[in-house]
């Protein structure tokens, strides 16, 4: 079993409450995880308001595919996301 996981830090330019960068989180998190099978969760920066912070694990019986399903997520995120991916650490 393999595990490859990432940290991804994005800005969220447009929002003005916590609200507003849920409403982002959530439409983040949801789409990704309708089209991969993987966990994504907000894990830090909770109360800033335009910082988001997701982590993502993905699991699999090989290594070569549990870590391009990760960079398949990340490019994901980056494509589609209402909010610019400032750094990624993958662990």
């Amino acid at each position: 079993m393999y595990v490859f996981s990432a940290k991804l830090s994005l800005y969220v330019p447009n929002t003005k409450s916590l609200k507003d960068k849920r409403s982002v989180s959530r439409s983040v998190i949801e789409k990704a995880r309708n089209r991969f099978n993987a966990s994504i969760s907000e894990v830090g920066t909770l109360a800033s308001i335009r910082q988001l912070t997701l982590g993502i694990s993905v699991v699999s019986g090989e290594a070569s595919h549990a870590q391009n399903s990760l960079e398949e997520i990340i490019r994901y995120i980056e494509k589609t996301a209402d909010a610019e991916v400032v750094g990624v650490e993958r662990f």
